[in-house]
């Protein structure tokens, strides 16, 4: 059996969502909301975490859980391991974009003893749960699918939505968005042929098919938008679309505005096209 968990960040629902699935949990959000989440779960410690990546959204908590339940096991990617052990350069770099924010919004960020980690490179099968590696929105991203159910949580590779609406954005703060990289995961999940998509931000889309091409077409949409706008144009036109498209739910509308910031979007993008150029100059003649 699987549930979402909404862990209503910052006193928000349709934000951040952790899903349990077989006494797993995957991605159990902030610690700033840890305790909504404890609640949830009867204040039972999981069977594992499961990190589709190390972002402080999907999970800041991981060492204070760890620290609650010292047996916890915890999945993740090579790439973001390193960054569970030591937290410190994650939270330099996070600091850059939230700044005197990061307490309120992501809570205490602990470290995780290396014995309590399970490294993955993508292609194994964790419990009945098979791994994919899907970079694009970070480095370090992977993608589980429940081979049983034909679930698959795909953090924030197949974009960020709210229910009950088919509007898409594809979530692409900095550090490290690659579009070329996250075209390729998508594939990985179009391969997998998923009954359903269980999305972070935020919950279940069982039309497949139809969520993965807006998906698509929203990648391609920012990422031409901000390779020819500035930032006040892009931020003005994600708002509009997503204010636009959910007009008769402003409440969802904030949600997922929350969920997406599109200042840090448009970041994330700027710096993708910049690096971009600088390696093309940089290439021989």
């Amino acid at each position: 059996m699987a549930r979402p968990i909404d862990v209503m960040h910052l006193g928000r629902d349709r934000v951040i969502c952790a899903w349990e699935d077989e006494g797993f949990v995957v991605d159990p959000g902030p610690a700033s909301c840890v305790e909504e989440l404890l609640d949830a779960l009867g204040g039972d410690a999981p069977r594992g975490l499961l990190l589709t990546h190390i972002h402080l959204d999907h999970a800041g908590a991981t060492g204070v859980l760890v620290r609650r339940f010292p047996d916890l096991s915890v999945w993740v990617h090579e790439r973001g391991a390193p960054h569970l052990l030591d937290p410190s350069k994650l939270l330099r770099s996070a600091g850059q974009l939230y700044g005197d924010d990061m307490e309120r919004l992501w809570g205490e960020v602990a470290p995780v003893p290396e014995r309590n980690l399970h490294v993955l490179q993508g292609g194994e099968t964790v419990e009945g749960f098979r791994v994919a590696y899907t970079p694009g929105h970070a480095s370090h991203h992977v993608s589980y699918l429940n081979e049983a159910s034909g679930a698959a949580y795909t953090g924030d590779v197949a974009g960020v939505h709210v229910p009950d609406h088919d509007h898409v954005v594809a979530p692409t703060p900095p550090p490290d968005i690659d579009l070329e990289a996250w075209e390729r995961s998508l594939a990985v999940i179009e391969d997998w042929a998923p009954e359903t998509l269980r999305l972070t931000h935020f919950g279940e889309v069982d039309a497949v098919e139809g969520h993965l091409l807006r998906m698509r077409e929203a990648l391609a949409r920012s990422g031409e938008l901000a390779r020819a706008h500035g930032e006040e144009a892009f931020v003005a036109a994600v708002v509009a679309e997503v204010r636009d498209a959910m007009a008769e739910d402003p409440d969802a509308a904030e949600s997922f505005l929350q969920a997406a910031p599109p200042d840090q979007l448009y970041q994330g993008l700027e710096r993708y096209w910049r690096k971009r150029a600088e390696r093309e100059a940089a290439a021989p003649a």
